[in-house]
């Protein structure tokens, strides 16, 4: 890790309050890895995408105002891309599909797989140039 920067800086997109929380703490728990900022709207999702220099999005598919889909259209054109971790509670194989389609990493269900994310981020960070 080169100056205060972290090897990693997150956007999370999340409208739940509390499972932002929760997710914002696991995060902060990986060394090196941090949320730079949250967001609950895809509108406000793709906007920070722009203004921020972060590398990767945590990213709900059903947000109360638009879709996590929106923002990976959104991003496809982007000329620097944040990796996806799109983290769901619809984990339908449809859904995944489209994911992966349009650009997503990882795909993890919110009701089984919160214990993956650090080992995620650690092994993002581990691929990133320094």
């Amino acid at each position: 890790m080169t100056g205060t920067r972290p090897v990693l800086r997150v956007l999370l997109v999340e409208d739940s309050p509390v499972i932002c929380g929760l997710i914002t703490e696991i995060i902060n728990d990986v060394p090196g890895v941090k949320v730079a900022e949250s967001v609950e709207s895809e509108r406000d999702a793709i906007e920070a995408v722009g203004r921020l220099d972060v590398d990767v999005v945590i990213l709900d598919l059903q947000l109360r105002k638009g879709t996590g889909f929106g923002v990976l259209r959104a991003m496809r054109d982007l000329p620097k891309k944040p990796v996806v971790v799109v983290l769901t509670n619809f984990a339908l194989r449809s859904y995944r599909e489209t994911a992966f389609a349009l650009g997503a990493r990882d795909f993890l269900d919110k009701s089984r797989d919160y214990d993956r994310l650090p080992a995620i981020l650690t092994e993002i960070a581990s691929s990133q140039p320094t």
